[in-house]
């Protein structure tokens, strides 16, 4: 995402624009942002202060506040005058829906338990498309009351569909759609530049069943009337969608089950899988998870950006001038005091402030030099900083495969600038969902952390961090734990790996943000171990 910094930075973790604040479009999880963050100009010229403005759009009351805290948002202002007051704290979708007939799909799935929510199944002919030889399943769960619709594309496995596991992959942003995932990372195709698929033979579907859903919805060809601003809300349609998939898929549920995704998966996935555990009568089992350059402990992790591109620490050679990596460490102290708050709070008034603070000061430097967030090595070249992401978004908006899939949205994109805006403004961004992963841990589900390392936007560094500081009850035993080697088939040595128990973190040689892309043979590799319930990857200990 490429940022543009003297006003405001907003960082959207995927792949995943607008005015004042200006997004890089390089940093979202997996994409840049550039956010039209506008407060309609009839509440500013009501003399009331942006704070005012934000408590009466949100709902929420400013009485209760701390001077320190209204004080924060004063100096917020007047730091950012020009990004604070064009800055919207809600959006509402924009585009146009054609809904499909009933008689189009192939099967409705409902049951009593879920009976808001509705399934609709699409097979497609495998070789109406050849984007891969296996049966492919796309559709939408509907959730008729609330009016919105999630869409979804399942490939079968190439091995054995009906006793491999099952994958659920998840893009980040918050705002990009898992259809990315599909067609630039660990999908059965990548799209050349005449828009015509080229096979994958290190696709994540070589022995197990992968689902790619578009949420929160107006992401991807997911849509409604309404939005989704935070991780919980978004968990609970996800549970769902998973009740209603199994219903009309039995055969699978004897088969083992694991959610994985990248970036902003990194909140996704451990609050999505905790709610999965709240439900004793669900129909099918978690197995594990595994999140991938993830962004799960701000507080830990944030010290990490100024190590990466500034010392020798990530092993890259420092990439910012002296004065850069003063003024990163400088603004490090009161970022972190910033996040604590947000931590103690998980108040949208405390948590806002910490992510608009700390994105400038420890994110911003580097994406000024035009650089690609996602890969140090890398300058950034095209929308997203990959020129050939462009080819799956051109490829996705045929009218022939829309046809195929029964998507009902007139136009895909890959990230949803607006869905990113409304959860930077329901202070989702710096919430301590690390806690989640030791609600999975202590309910032993193995967790995987996994990492490529020429990644800045969500570094190996901090991510190893966290994980070394995760306070579950084999913090010390981890902590403490040898790291060996992690070698292909061939013995070439392609990463290091960390386990206790089943909690283990990966480091990728030569791997970006997204490690399927630059490391297509390492990613399926540790993945076919990991899905297999070897949780050491292969190291040998």
């Amino acid at each position: 995402m490429k940022f543009s910094l003297p006003l405001l930075t907003l960082v959207s973790l995927c792949i995943g624009n607008s005015q004042a604040l200006s997004i890089n479009r390089h940093a979202l999880g997996q994409q840049p942002l550039e956010l039209d963050l506008s407060i309609p100009q009839e509440l500013l010229n009501k003399g009331k202060s942006f704070l005012d403005t934000v408590s009466e759009a949100l709902g929420e009351s400013t009485e209760g506040l701390t001077a320190e805290m209204k004080e924060l948002w004063g100096e917020m202002e007047m730091k950012f005058p020009d990004a604070i007051q064009s800055m919207t704290v809600k959006s509402e979708p924009s585009f146009k829906i054609t809904k499909k007939p009933t008689t189009f799909w192939d099967a409705h799935v409902q049951n009593d338990k879920l009976s808001n929510y509705k399934l609709r199944v699409k097979e497609t002919n495998p070789g109406d498309l050849g984007i891969d030889h296996t049966k492919q399943y796309s559709g939408y769960l509907d959730v008729e009351d609330e009016d919105k619709h999630f869409f979804y594309w399942a490939f079968e496995s190439r091995n054995d569909p009906k006793n491999d596991p099952v994958i659920l992959w998840l893009n980040g942003g918050p705002g990009c759609s898992s259809l990315t995932g599909l067609f630039f990372e660990l999908g059965s195709s990548s799209i050349g530049p005449d828009l015509k698929p080229i096979y994958n033979k290190y696709s994540w579907n070589s022995n197990a069943t992968v689902v790619f859903l578009d949420q929160p919805v107006n992401v991807g060809f997911s849509y409604s009337s309404q939005s989704v601003s935070n991780t919980v809300a978004a968990g609970k349609d996800v549970y769902a969608f998973l009740e209603l998939f199994y219903q009309q898929f039995p055969h699978l549920l004897k088969n083992d089950f694991h959610i994985a995704g990248e970036s902003y998966g990194g909140h996704y996935i451990p609050v999505f899988a905790s709610e999965i555990l709240t439900h004793a009568d669900r129909s099918f089992n978690l197995t594990s998870v595994l999140i991938g350059n993830g962004l799960t402990d701000p507080l830990t992790q944030y010290p990490y950006y100024e190590r990466m591109v500034c010392s020798t620490d990530g092993g890259v050679e420092p990439i910012l001038s002296e004065e850069e990596c003063s003024g990163m460490e400088d603004s490090l102290p009161r970022c972190l005091s910033l996040i604590e708050s947000c931590y103690n709070s998980e108040s949208v008034f405390a948590c806002v402030p910490a992510a608009i603070y700390c994105n400038n000061a420890e994110i911003g430097p580097f994406q000024q030099t035009g650089k690609n967030v996602y890969d140090v090595r890398k300058e950034c070249k095209g929308s997203l900083c990959y020129e050939d992401m462009d080819y799956l978004v051109d490829y996705l908006n045929q009218d022939f495969v829309k046809e195929k899939l029964g998507a009902e949205v007139d136009n895909y994109v890959s990230c949803n600038f607006d869905v990113n805006r409304n959860f930077l403004f329901a202070g989702d961004w710096m919430k301590p969902y690390h806690k989640n992963v030791v609600n999975l841990l202590e309910q032993d589900v193995p967790v995987l952390i996994y990492a490529g390392d020429k990644d800045f936007i969500c570094n190996w560094l901090g991510n190893e961090a966290w994980s070394n500081a995760l306070p579950w009850s084999g913090h010390e035993e981890f902590e403490a734990a040898k790291t060996y080697g992690f070698h292909l088939e061939d013995g070439t040595k392609a990463g290091e790996v960390k386990n206790f128990d089943k909690f283990t973190f990966a480091r990728l040689y030569d791997g970006g943000h997204m490690i399927p892309y630059d490391q297509p043979e390492s990613s399926l590799t540790f993945v076919n171990r990991w899905i297999a319930g070897d949780y050491t990857l292969g190291t040998k200990k």
